[in-house]
């Protein structure tokens, strides 16, 4: 690239480090700094160079503009949104109407030239606003100022320069700065030319290295959608999203966590008639439904992250998660990164309180989209369709519109809670509303439709990835909890856990893994459909079933694959949330009816008298009629622990009646390649019926732990059908029969050294009970989240009273 240039004015990327903020701003540094160091690391970055700070002074002083626009902001009230305007619009036209001194003329005029040499047409390039006090660690200046991309020549390059100064002056920079505390004077701005990414041609989008909703660090988010990345910054289309796991990305792995394909109606081209540089269209329908990237592409991406992040980290002797622009070149098939920021919402979180919101009780659904945040808000709504009615928002409302940018950002930090119908979790609306703490659902495609004026709403993030509105203010509350003060119990404290979408946040409850992972969840919510109506779906003959699975499964060639990835990605979130603690999954436990009500599934089940009692659990794993589905189990379970490296998954076998049945359900798991043993995997059992404490031993010698199913063994020790209202009374799991029963389980199971848990109900809604199961020695109390923290205080209040009573007896025989 060009020789380094003498003038203060021109810095090239190959000059600059992260030191040089001050000289070239935020944006630029960081640019120089991934351009010099991490291209040997196999970084690509477009080349190109700085317009620096001290030119952007030396402009405005040569102008006379100082004094101008120090007099124009004088005594600003931003909430003034109509004098706000005024006073950002006279200073931008005071800076678009001088003239930049001919000597930086004749140096960026040059510059350019040298990244124009060999090529025959004009260069096309990006033009970048970085101001001095940008992307700070503890200030996101982030799309404050003006980008402007495909633009040609060295005249349409001084037009961009000069309206990249003048962007720093835009209303919202000014609002920000000011909400901030930084003086206007103080900050400068300079400019950066980067060759452009024919993104295009391909697709873009954003990265980030850590989860943008709950601050999860161990994972990549990368959003991307066809055409030039400002699409998605903005929110103007909802992106597809992939998340992938950091530390087996690191040791070799493919942890693709989670791959959504969003709906993505436009992409930003260039403009080859209308002479505006870039323009949306449309995107083809059937282009829309198909991922933008690859897998081996989002994998090179999250490398690429894992590096930047960890040179950040390093430079400051602490974690630094990153936010990254990329893009992919649609002409040379390769993958660019074109910025690179520090994170400054999430990863100054502080992690040693827990806040959780609790919604009272669901109402009428009035939109959803993925959530923003983990609050709950109430308000009035406000529908604005266009920035230039900002001026009608009024504090404490809920803001709907179609998407925002940074214009609208004055009344979004006065707003109760934000929906829009575009965007995905990395748009200018999610971003912004996770700085300004405030909830927000986005992507809601119709929610300017489904609001009036005036009416009153709920607004929910605290139910997963899906934000729900509902009609009408819900009660909640909020529980704060000082994770400092709550001491660690001997009894290991577990998790019952079944939605996949949670499991990021529920990884910060104090806990020592998950105890029970449902696989149920995950095959009637996310796959929807009989595993062996995928398996035999050429042979399916319901007509309205194989046009739903044919609706689901786009893209599959192979139906059943579409089982396996779906259930390995799922099972993959919740193991990747809790790593490298043990989460121990239970293998399918559906009964027939339950089975019979997923697509397809009526063509392959019987018909019972009694489902709880009949063909479920660990008899179907080896039996003709299921041996087909519960290949798809063992090849998703077998792609988890081997290809995405998360051997933290455990399995466990529901309802083993025999010790023989025990034995052949692990020969059918070895037959797919999961033997007992191998490569770390751990075999538990289910202890939930009268049989397996009975031969407890027996079961002992042929798995490595137990976790106990009070409830089944409580509906099989007295005889009572769970499901019946009438006999409810009766279910009682502190029942003396029950208690002797799990009392005998833990005492053999101890004696044997061999592990043994309760995954059931009886703890979470019993603190007496789990008094119980910590004074029989049970090793793990595997609990519903909401009853963690009140669980835990309950187990360490009765280790310190049976400490208190060894000392007491100790002291009583001496």
């Amino acid at each position: 690239m060009p020789a380094p240039a003498e003038s203060p004015f021109i810095k090239w990327f190959s000059e600059i480090s992260v030191e040089d903020i001050p000289l070239v701003g935020g944006k630029n540094a960081s640019l120089g700094e991934m351009f010099s160091s991490l291209a040997p690391k196999g970084v690509r970055v477009p080349d190109g160079f700085a317009i620096t700070a001290d030119a952007y002074r030396y402009f405005l002083r040569q102008a006379g503009l100082d004094a101008q626009i120090e007099a124009a902001l004088a005594g600003l009230d931003t909430g003034n949104m109509e004098n706000l305007s005024h006073r950002g619009s006279v200073v931008r036209q005071a800076i678009l109407n001088a003239t930049l001194p001919a000597s930086l003329q004749a140096l960026i005029a040059a510059a350019y030239a040298k990244m124009q040499a060999g090529i025959t047409t004009p260069l096309d390039v990006a033009v970048r606003s970085s101001a001095t006090a940008e992307d700070l660690p503890d200030a996101s200046f982030a799309g404050q100022q003006e980008t402007y991309l495909n633009v040609n020549g060295v005249s349409a390059l001084l037009v961009a320069t000069k309206m990249c100064f003048a962007s720093l002056f835009t209303d919202r920079a000014i609002s920000y700065r000011v909400d901030k505390g930084f003086g206007h004077s103080k900050v400068a701005l300079s400019v950066g030319v980067q060759r452009m990414v024919r993104s295009d041609l391909a697709c873009a989008g954003v990265i980030f290295t850590i989860d943008t909703e709950t601050g999860f660090r161990d994972a990549v988010m990368i959003s991307s959608a066809y055409g030039l990345g400002e699409n998605v910054v903005q929110g103007s289309v909802t992106p597809d999203e992939y998340l992938v796991f950091k530390p087996t990305l690191k040791t070799g792995h493919r942890p693709l966590l989670q791959k959504t394909v969003g709906s993505k109606e436009f992409k930003l081209v260039y403009d080859t008639d209308g002479g505006r540089r870039v323009k949306n269209v449309p995107v083809p329908a059937g282009e829309r439904l198909k991922p933008s990237l690859t897998d081996d592409e989002v994998l090179e991406l999250a490398r690429w992250a894992c590096v930047v992040e960890d040179h950040y980290s390093a430079k400051r002797g602490r974690p630094v998660p990153m936010d990254l622009e990329w893009a992919k070149d649609g002409l040379s098939g390769e993958l660019f990164i074109v910025q690179a920021r520090p994170e400054t919402v999430q990863s100054r979180r502080n992690l040693d309180v827990l806040e959780t919101f609790h919604l009272a009780r669901r109402g009428k659904v009035l939109a959803s989209g993925r959530s923003i945040g983990t609050k709950i808000a109430t308000g009035r709504v406000r529908v604005i369709r266009s920035v230039e009615c900002i001026g009608q928002f009024e504090a404490g409302e809920v803001l709907v519109t179609d998407k925002t940018d940074p214009d609208w950002q004055p009344i979004m930090k006065m707003a109760a809670a934000i929906i829009t119908n575009r965007g995905g979790r990395t748009c200018h609306a999610a971003i912004v509303s996770r700085e300004l703490s405030v909830p927000a659902i986005v992507g809601t495609e119709h929610g300017t439709e489904a609001f009036r004026d005036g009416q009153m709403v709920t607004v929910s993030c605290s139910e997963g990835e899906t934000g729900f509105v509902y009609e009408g203010v819900l009660p909640f509350d909020v529980e704060r909890t000082d994770l400092k003060s709550l001491g660690h119990p001997r009894t290991r404290v577990m998790l019952n856990l079944a939605n996949p979408e949670q499991a990021f946040a529920l990884s910060f409850l104090p806990n020592d893994g998950v105890g029970l992972a449902r696989m149920e969840f995950i095959v009637s919510n996310v796959i929807k459909i009989h595993p062996l109506a995928l398996v035999g779906f050429d042979q399916l003959a319901d007509p309205m079933a194989r046009e739903e699975i044919e609706r689901l499964t786009l893209g599959y060639a192979d139906k059943a694959q579409y089982f396996v990835d779906k259930l390995a990605r799922g099972v993959a979130m919740i193991a990747a949330a809790f790593h490298p603690k043990d989460v121990i999954l239970r293998l399918s436990d559906f009964k027939t009816n339950e089975y019979a009500n997923l697509i397809g599934g009526r063509a392959f089940e019987p018909a019972e008298e009694n489902p709880m009692l009949g063909f479920r659990g660990a008899s179907r794993y080896y039996h003709p009629r299921y041996q087909a589905g519960f290949a798809l189990e063992c090849r998703a379970v077998k792609k988890v622990r081997e290809e995405m490296g998360l051997t933290n998954l455990k399995l466990m076998v529901p309802f083993c009646r025999t010790v023989e049945e025990g034995l052949k359900v692990q020969a059918e798991l070895a037959r797919h390649g999961l033997r007992r043993g191998e490569n770390g995997l751990e075999l538990y059992v289910m202890c939930e019926i009268p049989s397996n404490v009975v031969l407890a031993e027996e079961f002992c010698d042929i798995f490595d732990g137990f976790s106990i199913g009070s409830n089944d063994l409580t509906q099989l020790i007295l005889g009572v059908d769970r499901d019946s209202e009438i006999v409810a009374p009766i279910f009682d799991e502190r029942n003396q029969a029950v208690k002797r029963m799990i009392a005998h389980a833990i005492e053999v199971c101890r004696a044997r050294g061999v592990k043994i848990g309760i995954c059931g109900q009886a703890p979470s809604d019993y603190p007496d009970f789990a008094e119980f199961l910590v004074r029989q020695g049970i090793d793990s109390i595997s609990l519903n989240p909401d009853t963690v923290l009140r669980t835990t205080l309950a187990i360490l209040a009765t280790e310190r009273a049976m400490g208190a009573e060894e000392v007491r007896g100790v002291s009583a025989l001496t």
